[in-house]
C-alpha cells in the first residue's frame, strides 16, 4: 500500500475511533445525568408532611428526571409574605414554585415576580374554576397563577345541642346571639360563639362578612373605596357587643387566630365558631371530642340581608427567575389538577377551586357536606382587589382592632381607614 493511502487510511481510523469514543463519552454521560431539582415553597398544610410527600411521589415518579424539594414556610402568612418580598426583590433562584395567598398576586405580578401562565392555563380550563379565585390571579388581563384551594367563611355548631334544646340552625346574627345566650344559660363553661380578632389578616376577613351581610362594605357601587358607610359602623359595633354587651363572644377572640378557635371548638369548648372549611375533617378524625357532633353552614347575616363570606384560598405560581421554569410548570399543573384538588379534598380537608368536583359521586359520598359549600365559593367575595393591598390591610388591621376592643368607636376608626386608603390609592392611579 503506497504511504500516502496508508497515511490516508490511518486518519480515517483515527477519526473514526474519536467520534466512536466521544458518542460512547455522551452516551454514559446523558445515561448518568442527575435529575434537576425543584425546590417548592409553602405554609404548613393540614395532614402532616406525609400527605404532600406522598402526592410529590408520586409526581417523581410520573416525571423522572425532575426531583421536588418541598420547603416548608413559617404558619403565620405575614411572614411568609415578607420571605417572598425579600427574596423576590433580590432575584432570588433558591426556589421555583411558590404557594400565596389570594391577596397577593396582583401585587407580585405588578413587580414582575411572577411568570406568566397564560399557556400552561388555558381559557377552557378555566372555565371550570369559581370566578372569585380565577380573578384573583389573574392581572391585566395575563394570568399569573393557578388556584389551587378554595376558602370561604362558615359557621360551625354544635348540632347536637341545639338538637337538645330544640332550637334550630340561626339564619340571623341576631337569631346566634340569642340562641348561644339560651344554650350557655343551661350549659356553664361554654362559650357562645368564637372567631377570629387578633389584628392579622383574619380579622380582616371576619369584620368583611359582617359588613358585607349589613348591606355595607368598603367598596361603593361606583367602584371606590368608601369606608365610612352607617351599615359600616353597625358591623363592627355588632362585633364590639359580642364580646362586652351580648358576652357570647369572650376576649379572648380578640387575640384568637384559625387554629386558636378550632382547638376551643373541637375540644368541645363553644357552641359557635367561625372558621374555614379545613376544620371539618379535623373534627372528624377518630378521637376527635366532636366527632359526629358538629354542623357546618352558612354564615348568618343581618335581618333582611344576605350571608356573605370573604373569598380566601392558595394560589401556585412559579417564580419569574427559577432555573427550572418548564419543570415548575409542570408541578404547577400537576397540583392543581382534577385528580390532586380531589385528594386534598378527601386526605387534608381543602376545598377545590374546580367547580366539577362538586359533581364527583366520589368525593359527595365521602364528604356530603361538600354540596353546601358550592353556593357558599360560587358568591364568596374578595377583599379590594389592588396590588397595594398589603398596604391597605395594614390599615385595616390595626383600627378594626381598636373598634372591636374598644379603644376608638366605630367611627373614628373608619374616619381613620378611609383617610388612609384614599392616601394608598392616589398611587395606584398614578
Amino acid at each position: 500500500m503506497p504511504h500516502k493511502t496508508l497515511r490516508r487510511f490511518f486518519a480515517v481510523a483515527s477519526m473514526l475511533v474519536l467520534a466512536i469514543a466521544l458518542f460512547a463519552c455522551k452516551a454514559q454521560k446523558e445515561g448518568t445525568q442527575e435529575a434537576i431539582t425543584i425546590v417548592f415553597k409553602h405554609g404548613k398544610l393540614a395532614g402532616g408532611p406525609e400527605a404532600m410527600r406522598l402526592i410529590l411521589s408520586r409526581f417523581e415518579a410520573e416525571n423522572p428526571g425532575i426531583k421536588v424539594k418541598d420547603e416548608v414556610l413559617p404558619a403565620s402568612t405575614d411572614e411568609q409574605h415578607q420571605f417572598y418580598v425579600i427574596n423576590l426583590e433580590a432575584r432570588s433562584q433558591e426556589f421555583d414554585v411558590l404557594s400565596m395567598d389570594v391577596i397577593w398576586v396582583e401585587e407580585f405580578a405588578r413587580a414582575g415576580w411572577l411568570r406568566p401562565l397564560d399557556e400552561v392555563f388555558p381559557p377552557e380550563e378555566r372555565r371550570d374554576f369559581f370566578h372569585g379565585p380565577l380573578s384573583a390571579v389573574t392581572y391585566r388581563d395575563n394570568v399569573y397563577a393557578i388556584p389551587w384551594y378554595i376558602d370561604a367563611g362558615l359557621l360551625y355548631y354544635r348540632k347536637d345541642l341545639l338538637e337538645r334544646y330544640s332550637l334550630p340552625v340561626p339564619r340571623t346574627w341576631e337569631e346566634l346571639v340569642s340562641t348561644a345566650r339560651a344554650i350557655m344559660k343551661e350549659e356553664r363553661g361554654l362559650y357562645g360563639f368564637i372567631w377570629q380578632g387578633k389584628q392579622y389578616e383574619g380579622l380582616v376577613c371576619n369584620v368583611m362578612e359582617y359588613m358585607w351581610s349589613r348591606g355595607g362594605g368598603l367598596i361603593g357601587e361606583d367602584g371606590r373605596f368608601n369606608a365610612l358607610k352607617k351599615e359600616n359602623v353597625e358591623a363592627l359595633r355588632f362585633m364590639y357587643d359580642l364580646i362586652h354587651t351580648y358576652r357570647v363572644s369572650p376576649p379572648l377572640v380578640t387575640t384568637a387566630v384559625e387554629e386558636t378557635t378550632r382547638h376551643i371548638f373541637g375540644s368541645g369548648r363553644a357552641i359557635f365558631m367561625r372558621n374555614w372549611p379545613y376544620a371539618w375533617n379535623i373534627f372528624e378524625r377518630e378521637g376527635s371530642p366532636v366527632k359526629g357532633k358538629v354542623g357546618v353552614t352558612v354564615l348568618p347575616a343581618f335581618s333582611g340581608y344576605r350571608s356573605a363570606s370573604t373569598l380566601g384560598g392558595w394560589q401556585l405560581g412559579v417564580n419569574r427567575y427559577s432555573k427550572h421554569p418548564e419543570a415548575a410548570e409542570k408541578l404547577v399543573r400537576y397540583l392543581t389538577s382534577y385528580r390532586v384538588q380531589k385528594e386534598m379534598s378527601i386526605k387534608m380537608g381543602y376545598r377545590p377551586p374546580r367547580r366539577s368536583l362538586y359533581r364527583d359521586e366520589e368525593l359527595r359520598k365521602v364528604q356530603p357536606f361538600i354540596v353546601r359549600l358550592y353556593d357558599v365559593f360560587e358568591h364568596a367575595r374578595p377583599r379590594p382587589e389592588s396590588p397595594f393591598y398589603m398596604m391597605i390591610t395594614q390599615v385595616l388591621q390595626p383600627e378594626f382592632s381598636a373598634a372591636i376592643t374598644g379603644l376608638k368607636s366605630p367611627e373614628e376608626a373608619l374616619r381613620s381607614i378611609q383617610r388612609q386608603v384614599e392616601h394608598i390609592l392616589t398611587m395606584e392611579e398614578r
